[in-house]
Formats: C-alpha cells, sequence, structure tokens
C-alpha cells in the first residue's frame, strides 16, 4: 500500500479535563463488561464524543475522525463497549474512517487519574507497563483491525500532538488491510509471540507489529519487549516517554458488532512526582552541586552507496539509487534529516530527496532509496549523501560514488 499521512486517533479536542496523575506504586482497573451488567445504563457516544470508563481509570472515545458516515459505539461505564452502527465504508488502501478505542494515561492533555502514566522509556523494564485486552470480532463484510494505540512524547507532557512515536499492536485483522509505511521485517519472536514490523514516518514515527497468529485476547501482555524492539531499530529514543495506552478498532468498512468485552494497564513506577516539601531554611546555603558534564553528541553516520538500479540507467528513465546511512557510535543519532544529491560535472544539482526526523540507534544502518530521473545529456554524474541535525546545520558531507547515465 502506498503510504498515505493519516490523522491520528483521538485528534479532536476531548470534552473530559485534564486530571493530575499519581506518582509510583503498582495501579490497574479492570471491570466486567457490559454483557454482564444488566442493570447498566447505556451511553451512546458518536463523532467525537467520549464518556469516563471503568470508575473514571479509563475514557472510552467514538473518534470518527476519517468519515461522515453514521457511525456509533455504546458503552456502560465499565471498560467494555461496543460499535453499536457503522456505515463507514473507506478504501482498504486508504486511511481509516475512525478509531473508537479505550485509553489510559495523557491523550493531547486530557489525563485519566492514577494511570502510573506518564514513564521514561529508560525506566521500562520487564513487567513495569502490562495490559490485557478481550475482545469479540464478527468479521462478515467488514474491513478493521484490533490494534493497541501506544504513543511516545520527547517530554513527559504534551496538549496536543506527540512528537516521538506511534507504535501499534494489531492483534487481529479483516479484510485486506495493513499497517501504515512498508513492512521492514518478518516473523520476529518478541516475549514469545511472532510478529511482523513495519514503520512509516509522517510527522512523528509510525512502527506497527502485527501477530503472525491473529487472536481475540491478550492477558497481561508486556510492552517491554516490543519497546526495546522499537528502541534497537532506532524508532524510539531512550529519553522518551510513554504517554498513553489505547485499545480499539480501526474502521474501513462497517464494524458494526466489534466489541471490547474488559480492558486493563497496570503501569508501575510512573505518573507525576508529588511536590517535594519545603525544607527548613539552613543557617548557611549549601555548596551548589557542580553540573554534570553534558554529554558527548553522537558522531555523524557514515554514508555509503548500496546500489543504482538498473546500472546503467537510460536518461529520462526511472532509477533507484540507495545510500547506507550507518550510525557507527554507541549513542542514539536523533531527528536527522538525510539528503541524497545527484551533481552533473559542473557541480550543479540534477536531482535530491530529503527527509527529515530519521533516529539511528547505535550500529543501526538505514538503507534510504532515492527514485531518480535519470538526467540528460548522458553523461557520468557524482552522487554525495548529507547528514543535517535539526537546525539545518550539515553534520556529514561525503561524494558516495558516480552514475554514467547512457
Amino acid at each position: 500500500m502506498t503510504p498515505l499521512t493519516r490523522t491520528t486517533p483521538f485528534t479532536r479536542a476531548l470534552t473530559l479535563p485534564a486530571a493530575l496523575l499519581v506518582a509510583g506504586g503498582l495501579l490497574a482497573v479492570s471491570l466486567p463488561a457490559a454483557s454482564s451488567r444488566a442493570a447498566a445504563t447505556t451511553t451512546t457516544l458518536c463523532k467525537s464524543q467520549t464518556a469516563p470508563a471503568g470508575g473514571g481509570a479509563y475514557t472510552v472515545g467514538n473518534n470518527e475522525w476519517g468519515s461522515g458516515a453514521p457511525e456509533c459505539i455504546t458503552t456502560d461505564g465499565s471498560t467494555g463497549f461496543t460499535v453499536a452502527n457503522s456505515s463507514i465504508a473507506n478504501a482498504a488502501d486508504g486511511a481509516p474512517g475512525g478509531y473508537p478505542a479505550i485509553y489510559r494515561g495523557c491523550h493531547w492533555g486530557a489525563c485519566t487519574p492514577g494511570s502510573g502514566l506518564p514513564v521514561q522509556v529508560s525506566d521500562i523494564r520487564p513487567g513495569t507497563v502490562t495490559t490485557s485486552w478481550s475482545t469479540s470480532q464478527p468479521g462478515g463484510s467488514s474491513d478493521y483491525d484490533v490494534a493497541y494505540d501506544i504513543w511516545f512524547n520527547q517530554t513527559p507532557t504534551t496538549s496536543g500532538q506527540p512528537n516521538g512515536t506511534e507504535l501499534m499492536i494489531w492483534l487481529n485483522h479483516h479484510g485486506p488491510v495493513q499497517p501504515f509505511g512498508s513492512q521492514v521485517a518478518r516473523n520476529v519472536s518478541i516475549g514469545g509471540r511472532s510478529y511482523n514490523a513495519w514503520y512509516g514516518k509522517q510527522a512523528w514515527n509510525t512502527v506497527s507489529y502485527t501477530m503472525t497468529s491473529g487472536t481475540t485476547s491478550v492477558s497481561n501482555l508486556d510492552l517491554q519487549p516490543l519497546i526495546a524492539d522499537a528502541v534497537s531499530r532506532g524508532y524510539i529514543s531512550t529519553s522518551w516517554y510513554l504517554t498513553d495506552v489505547e485499545a480499539g478498532f480501526e474502521l474501513w468498512r462497517g464494524g458494526a458488532g466489534l466489541a471490547t468485552r474488559s480492558f486493563s494497564v497496570k503501569a508501575a513506577g510512573g505518573g507525576t512526582p508529588p511536590p517535594s516539601p519545603t525544607p527548613a531554611s539552613p543557617t548557611s546555603p549549601p555548596p551548589a552541586p557542580a553540573p554534570p558534564p553534558a554529554p558527548a553528541p553522537a558522531p555523524p553516520p557514515d554514508i555509503s552507496l548500496q546500489a543504482i538500479s538498473p546500472n546503467p540507467p537510460t536518461s529520462r528513465t526511472p532509477a533507484n539509487v540507495t545510500l547506507d546511512f550507518k550510525n557507527t557510535g554507541s549513542t542514539m543519532a536523533s531527528n536527522l534529516t538525510l539528503v541524497t544529491e545527484i551533481r552533473n560535472s559542473a557541480g550543479t544539482v540534477v536531482g535530491s530527496q530529503s527527509q527529515t526526523g530519521h533516529n539511528l540507534a547505535p550500529h543501526q544502518t538505514l538503507n534510504l532509496s532515492y527514485p531518480w530521473t535519470a538526467a540528460s545529456p548522458a553523461g557520468t554524474y557524482t552522487i554525495e549523501g548529507l547528514v543535517q541535525d535539526a537546525s539545518g546545520k550539515t553534520l556529514q558531507h561525503a561524494q558516495v560514488g558516480t552514475v554514467t547515465v547512457q
């Protein structure tokens, strides 16, 4: 599928006020779904409406962001909800029409209380963040996925779009739908399960792990192995923060009858720290501690030419020029702009490609292909690679090869 820019789940303003988080502890709330609570009051949510769930520990939202067709969910205040009706009819190779979901944490500044989130990635150990989710999946002619949507921000809080990474975990899907971006790995064993990995770049990173064997439920799914894999691939920085965990259904077509029966998230050791007590005034001020030394910046990646296809190319016909950008250092290289340039014999740029926001983990190599229409006239052209930081400063500039156009 050609990558499409898609609006993020829950991007519309939420109606609930943000609440303060509670620090520390192992926190979880999970209640039975609506079917076991016959006396409960049922609430219908349409368009971008939301409601508290699980005693206020969670938020349920309909979040129909990519379609104007009638679509609503029902909830009884537990951690379950059901897609009551859906006339969404988006193309399977495009963006979904909505993402009815339940979440815990802080989403676009709307926070659920006592979540234990945010938690810094460097503090996530096995068992730090676990989740359970049980669903009903009707199938039929509907096109949908059954997916977690987990968000990371470069700072502990944000009132809008997170600026780090969106990590999706697909438990299952129905119909010819697939994750955003391109597949980067197959049959990867992570935490005892097998996944295919996908990656796409918008204004933020989107990394998706699709279970190779679909399921309707997970119990005590540990997020740490998946996060660690994304870190190793350079998609998440250990200095960033996990801000919320969502679970729901991306709807391309139909979806009525899809249901979350129960959902829970447990987070240990995160959250907003309580204010420190005011110390008594000392008789003499203590000496100020020496500031820690600034960390050494990561070295710029090495650049090399991997391939030209076809080689030699013919003037005015398509060709792919692929460069390798390798982080040879021991620290994460973040928010890089990677540039491919092709120059003629006079030094004039006759073709270029610039991709922003790349993160390279230590010893990671990123292959970037530039679809170049071979220049005219025939002759020899120089291929160059550049690495720039977020300010546009060039960190590395290398001539990596030549190409002869026939």
